[in-house]
């Protein structure tokens, strides 16, 4: 799944990688930068390489919620009301541009990302399994963007920057993806690796990653530590820590081992941490002072010695 979304996402492997740690963490991803970066490419990548069901979803101003989790609708002829499935009903839905949708759309999403199931008038519906939110969003200083409420960033397990690539990745880009039709993209011939069965083998597989109680408890004193700290108005809830194990332990799966070190979260704390927490001053570049106050909240905590 790693060489299949390389070959189309240039000079981004890092990427790539976390997204697939995400997928085995039973996690969602938010991916934020400027436009034009390979954001949404990824996300396509990503939902070629698992199979299943993919919906893509343009957050827009005038989307609804009921376009994202469905409606019911008066059948004439039966005179009932049926449920009409939205776009959530999907093994991963790509959220294109979300924080370009209002706050009532974007709140349609909560239910969804933490229970994997949808109510409407009433009615529960599940979901189908896997089930894996990527969004992308601009940064809050673009034209016509809403910043994403706590609760919906909370519910995101990782949070990337794409970033420019390098000159020879740019150069490979230019080499690869200069069809003038969009069906001679790359990602378009991306050959499907893994079905849905699979996919939720080595998610099961990921849940049985042994932690032992050091390792629990420095995710616990890292959690702490980011309440406590001064530049920090909200720090990690306990939602995230949970999260912060599970990415552990699918960081220390994809590594090749049975049991979760300290070193495995440490690696994944900058990607897991910095958009949870609400600063106590605000700056023009929020993700960058945010990622800041990590790496210091990092290097608070003592790291605890052997797994």
């Amino acid at each position: 799944m790693l060489a299949a979304m390389d070959s189309v996402v240039d000079g981004k492997h890092q990427a790539v990688r976390t997204a697939l740690l995400v997928l085995l963490a039973g996690g969602h991803l938010l991916m934020e930068d400027v436009p034009g970066v390979g954001k949404t490419l990824l996300a396509r990548a990503l939902a070629r390489t698992v199979g299943g069901t993919v919906k893509r979803i343009q957050f827009t101003p005038d989307l609804l919620p009921g376009d994202v989790t469905g409606v019911s609708v008066f059948n004439q002829d039966r005179h009932t009301f049926e449920f009409r499935p939205g776009a959530v009903f999907a093994n991963v839905v790509i959220g294109d541009e979300i924080n370009r949708a209002s706050a009532k759309t974007q709140s349609a999403l909560l239910e969804c990302m933490e229970e994997h199931q949808v109510s409407v008038d009433g009615t529960t519906h599940r979901l189908d399994e896997p089930f894996m939110v990527v969004a992308t969003q601009n940064p809050v200083e673009s034209e016509g963007t809403y910043p994403l409420p706590e609760a919906q960033r909370d519910r995101f397990m990782a949070r990337i920057t794409m970033g420019y690539p390098d000159a020879e990745a740019e150069l490979q880009m230019l080499r690869t993806h200069h069809g003038p039709l969009p069906s001679s993209a790359p990602v378009n011939r991306l050959q499907q690796v893994a079905s849905t069965e699979e996919v939720l083998l080595m998610i099961e597989a990921v849940g049985r990653v042994h932690v032992s109680e050091p390792v629990a408890r420095y995710v616990v004193d890292l959690g702490r530590a980011s309440r406590e700290h001064p530049e920090v108005l909200l720090g990690a809830s306990p939602r995230s820590l949970l999260q912060l194990l599970r990415a552990a332990k699918a960081e220390a799966a994809i590594s090749g081992r049975a049991f979760v070190t300290p070193q495995d979260v440490t690696a994944v704390v900058p990607v897991v941490f910095p958009h949870r927490l609400m600063l106590r001053r605000r700056s023009t570049d929020e993700a960058a002072q945010a990622d800041a106050v990590t790496e210091r909240i990092l290097h608070s905590v003592p790291v605890p010695s052997g797994p």
